[in-house]
Order: C-alpha cells, then sequence, then structure tokens
C-alpha cells in the first residue's frame, strides 16, 4: 500500500499547503509563536499519520491515538488564532472545515482498528 494514496493523508497533506498558505497574512507578533506552533502541531500529524500507515495492527492503535490528540490541540489553536485576530473568520472556517473531515476519517480508522 502506498501511504501517500490514504485519503487522510492526501486531506493532512492539503490542509497543510493551506495553512502554510496563510502564514504571511498573520501578524508577525503571532507568526513566530502561535502560527508556528500551528505549523509545527501539522507536521507532527503528517508524521504520525505516515508511521500508522506503515505499522502493524498492534502498533497502529496508539499513534492513531496521539494524531487525534494532536488534532485536538491543533483545533484548540486554529480557534485561538480566530479568537486573537491572528486570522480571520473567513480563513478559520475553511481551516475549521479541514480539520473536522480529517477528524472524522481519524475516528473511522481508530474505530475499524480497534474492532480488529
Amino acid at each position: 500500500m502506498d501511504e501517500f494514496d490514504i485519503p487522510i493523508f492526501k486531506k493532512t497533506y492539503e490542509l497543510y499547503k493551506t495553512l502554510y498558505s496563510y502564514r504571511n497574512t498573520v501578524a508577525k507578533q503571532d507568526r513566530y509563536i502561535l502560527w508556528q506552533r500551528c505549523e509545527t502541531i501539522m507536521l507532527d500529524i503528517v508524521e504520525f499519520l505516515l508511521a500508522a500507515s506503515q505499522s502493524t495492527k498492534m502498533e497502529k492503535l496508539p499513534i492513531l491515538e496521539k494524531t487525534s490528540v494532536k488534532l485536538n490541540l491543533l483545533r484548540v489553536l486554529v480557534r485561538l488564532s480566530k479568537e486573537v485576530k491572528a486570522i480571520d473568520a473567513k480563513k478559520y472556517i475553511i481551516l475549521q472545515e479541514h480539520i473536522d473531515e480529517i477528524g472524522k476519517m481519524l475516528g473511522g480508522w481508530i474505530k475499524a482498528t480497534k474492532s480488529y
């Protein structure tokens, strides 16, 4: 199986590109702490998804659960970014829709992994 063909990986990859494209619209005061943290968490999520796709059934669940924690942290930081006005509402909605979709996909993968 080619891990780059996994829908959740493709969606996460696209989310990172979107997040990255917003970087220069974020004020400097927020860019190097809050926004950089969002980008770092996104890269962690990409890394964990790749690791999970290459793991045995026994190893997969803890990695997916760690990924879920990171995704929830990203969700909180993106909301915080909107509330402190580092990003506007339109960008927030776009990011949140991507995060929600990835969350559903991840939840499904976790559920499927638990059932076998």
